[in-house]
């Protein structure tokens, strides 16, 4: 039956993905737009580089724009990246307006065409540590987490962890909880105090883990922004900066 072969073809296709990815430079959690920044730049300089996203649909809080209208704002500085991504955009004033779902779309593509390894559906529950550095990463089905049902993950080993889950901060609240380190909460939204301050925030909070993005701020107490992404863009390449300066 040609069902069996395209289930076959499917199964054989993710495991071979997954199984080349239990070991990688760089495992990034939450595919927002630091994460696929991030994963780009580093994917396109020949680091293995596996994305864990939980929700069905990779991109994070780009797709809404602002209030659901799809327009997001970048920094007049962004141009090159967009034309180096062949992203379509409009100027507006000092700025740069660019359609949301066009924006997310070619960041996934872009990161994913460089050789990251997307895994959507997939929740990060847990971190590895080994000699008091994080080494790795614990994940599990996105429903299972959800549903709370009993089922043991599996570990992803990686050089180095980022912690691209937004407002929450996820993998840096595990560390919390465990007493390992301490965090505070956003601010009120500040765009523009909020672009820069992501960006000079961005780095390493732990041995081994980075923070990108809004979780930036949810670590260290910075204003949240609105739909606008160039501070979020900007912390994603220093991220790929800073480990690309590791190896």
């Amino acid at each position: 039956m040609k069902d069996t072969v395209i289930s076959k073809a499917i199964i054989e296709s993710f495991f071979k993905k997954l199984r080349n990815s239990l070991e990688v430079d760089v495992a990034i959690v939450g595919a927002g737009p630091s994460g696929l920044v991030a994963s780009y730049e580093l994917a396109k300089k020949n680091f293995r580089v596996a994305i864990f996203e939980e929700k069905n649909m990779p991109g994070g809080g780009i797709w809404g724009g602002g209030m659901m209208f799809n327009e997001v704002v970048l920094e007049k500085e962004l141009e090159n990246f967009l034309k180096e991504l062949d992203i379509s955009y409009a100027e507006y004033e000092d700025l740069l307006i660019v359609d949301s779902c066009h924006f997310a779309s070619a960041l996934i593509y872009r990161a994913t065409k460089a050789g990251a390894k997307l895994f959507n559906n997939v929740s990060v529950e847990d971190i590895a540590m080994r000699e008091e550095r994080i080494c790795g990463v614990v994940i599990n089905w996105g429903p299972v987490k959800k549903l709370g049902l009993h089922v043991d993950p599996i570990t992803i080993k990686a050089s180095y962890v980022v912690d691209g889950t937004g407002h929450p901060a996820n993998i840096v609240s595990l560390l919390v909880k465990r007493g390992l380190m301490e965090k505070k909460t956003e601010f009120p939204m500040d765009a523009e105090i909020a672009e820069k301050f992501v960006v000079e925030k961005t780095g390493e909070v732990f041995p081994g883990l980075l923070v990108s993005g809004m979780a930036v701020c949810e670590v260290y107490g910075g204003p949240r922004m609105g739909p606008i992404f160039g501070g979020m863009i900007l912390s994603g390449m220093k991220i790929a900066k800073m480990i690309s300066e590791r190896r």
